[in-house]
């Protein structure tokens, strides 16, 4: 059964479209705290999310980055805004589709079967995952997540992309340089603040997993792996 989170601040459509889809098989979860989206989110994992433009505190386009950040999941706007710009709007920030309000169910529950199909179902890629391991250390950069033995934790897209940076250069050092062009399309636009944080980030997530010192500072240049894991289990 696919699961559905439904962010929509007018009760009387959430509750609608929370029937419709239970009525066809699916679950449903609907957010009703509209500043702490991320967490219901993440604590839900749906294989969907309709998604409201016009919500209390940040507006859908502002979720959707969030949940671009995390996951991959198909998002589709369901928005009372017929304007062109409002669809471009959603587009750009990360979602797959766009339903005008007033809708009709059965044109929601067709986009629904189709997006999922798409991502989950027979028309999804065929591809084998990709995985990057090194010294038991395993990435899944699809499912954003990382893996050492029986411990898996969860990465945002930063995350995933700067461990995947480092895994791929290993033993080499992989520069700021390199790091920004990865991560953003413009360097120019970005504080330099704000690598550091994502690495900050990285860090904690290695300490998650047990691992301590994993990711060395290389004054000047940049930053490389530091296999840590394997000397303790070897020891």
């Amino acid at each position: 059964m696919h699961k559905i989170m439904i962010v929509e601040d007018d009760p009387k459509i959430a509750e609608l479209l929370l029937s419709t889809i239970t009525k066809y098989g699916y679950e449903g979860i609907r957010v009703n705290d509209f500043q702490h989206v991320m967490e219901e989110f993440h604590q839900a994992k749906p294989d969907m999310v309709l998604l409201d433009v016009n919500l209390p505190s940040y507006d859908g386009y502002y979720w959707c980055r969030q949940i671009r950040s995390a996951s991959i999941c198909p998002v589709l706007f369901i928005s009372a805004r017929d304007g062109e710009m409002d669809q471009i709007m959603a587009l750009e920030n990360g979602g797959d589709d766009y339903i005008t309000k007033p809708f009709h169910s059965g044109i929601v529950l067709a986009k629904i079967h189709s997006h999922l199909r798409r991502a989950y179902g027979e028309y999804a890629s065929r591809y084998e995952e990709r995985v990057l391991e090194i010294e038991g250390l395993m990435l899944y950069p699809e499912r954003l997540e990382l893996k050492l033995e029986a411990a898996i934790i969860a990465l945002t897209k930063k995350e995933s992309d700067i461990v995947e940076s480092l895994i791929e250069r290993y033993p080499r050092v992989a520069s700021r340089e390199a790091l920004l062009e990865k991560l953003w399309d413009d360097q120019a636009y970005v504080d330099e603040n704000t690598l550091n944080v994502n690495i900050t980030r990285v860090r904690r997530k290695f300490q998650e997993l047990g691992i301590e010192d994993a990711l060395l500072t290389v004054r000047g240049t940049g930053y490389r792996l530091n296999v840590t894991w394997m000397k303790e289990s070897d020891k």
